[in-house]
């Protein structure tokens, strides 16, 4: 067999982007129904946005938050929070979520499907985004998101003393992406 003749069969890297979210210009919110309002936000969290190539449904999208740094406004919510009954921050400091699908459904929605961790509990989640028109294109852009979850369904079963607390918690996310390398991802009209 000659030699290098394996060589010829080598192919390139795809071309790809990355996009940077830049947390100072970003907010990772959460909101749940109780007796007395539970809402608060992460101080501490990153986040990627990857394309393999300019079609936006080959993205993924990471977002990793640090537990122990929620923030309601009250110490001894957060204290609660932390506790082994919700976060387990101690024992399970990050909560995450990694995309496995991203749908575009209109020209500035997309539903991002992925794989949700909270105290090491790991459940299917979608991720609805909206995508700011104006920075369409722009090499920046600006999106907002929600998800729901029920937080029992994570084992966080149990509740604060002389507060009523809901099972669904809202998540909000407004994130700041800038193009870091690579094509712009092509959202389709």
């Amino acid at each position: 067999m000659p030699i290098g003749i394996h060589h010829a069969f080598v192919s390139k890297p795809r071309p790809g982007s990355r996009l940077t979210i830049t947390p100072e210009e970003s907010d990772v919110k959460f909101f749940v129904k109780a007796s007395v309002a539970i809402d608060g936000k992460f101080k501490k969290w990153e986040s990627t946005l990857t394309f393999t190539s300019t079609d936006p449904e080959l993205g993924v999208l990471e977002i990793k938050i640090y537990a122990d740094s929620v923030d309601t406004g009250s110490g001894m919510k957060d204290d609660k929070l932390k506790s082994k009954d919700f976060f387990n921050a101690s024992q399970d400091p990050y909560i995450t979520f990694h995309s496995t699908k991203v749908v575009q459904t209109s020209p500035t929605t997309i539903d991002v499907q992925g794989i949700f961790t909270i105290r090491g509990v790991c459940k299917p989640e979608t991720l609805n985004l909206i995508i700011d028109p104006k920075s369409k294109g722009t090499g920046d852009g600006h999106v907002k998101g929600t998800m729901a979850f029920d937080r029992k369904e994570f084992g966080m079963n149990s509740g604060i003393p002389f507060i009523k607390i809901a099972d669904r918690v809202e998540v909000d996310i407004a994130l700041q992406a800038h193009q870091a390398s690579g094509p712009r991802p092509v959202f389709k009209e």
